[in-house]
């Protein structure tokens, strides 16, 4: 039992450190950008219609060398447009994503990545590209310098 447990904690640690953190609050997304001095960025995608969001997401948002990276220099922020009736997100959230959507991603690119400062200024922007975890840390990168 005693080593049943021991396992049960360690697979619950190794999963806490993998795992992404999304912020899905602008306001609270600046309010960490400011206190931690790291830029946003700013995903806006169609997570269950758009298939280079979905590339995007399994090759680069979900690999271990990207999540190790952001989680100690970026604050992850999430505008997801989700087309199917079982991933409705609530009105709240969906007004916050236009409201984002409006500001940042006029034109209706998905997916768009917006790099942003601690006030929300556009520091650089970035699409799906077939690339490493590593080139497109680079690539986000070189837009804060």
């Amino acid at each position: 039992m005693k080593n049943l447990i021991i396992a049960f904690v360690a697979i619950v640690f190794s999963i806490t450190l993998s795992a992404q953190e999304w912020q899905t609050d602008f306001e609270i997304a600046k309010q960490i950008s400011s206190e931690k001095n790291r830029p946003i960025v700013l995903v806006f995608q169609g997570s269950d219609w758009c298939a280079p969001c979905i590339k995007l997401d399994r090759e680069i948002w979900s690999s271990k060398e990207f999540k190790a990276y952001a989680k100690e220099h970026f604050v992850m922020l999430q505008a997801d447009f989700p087309r199917k009736k079982a991933n409705t997100l609530t009105d709240d959230q969906q007004e916050k994503n236009n409201l984002l959507a409006e500001k940042y991603n006029k034109q209706g690119y998905f997916p768009f990545v917006v790099v942003l400062d601690k006030d929300g200024k556009v520091l650089g922007e970035a699409g799906y590209e077939k690339t490493t975890p590593a080139t497109y840390i680079e690539k986000l990168e070189s837009f804060v310098k």
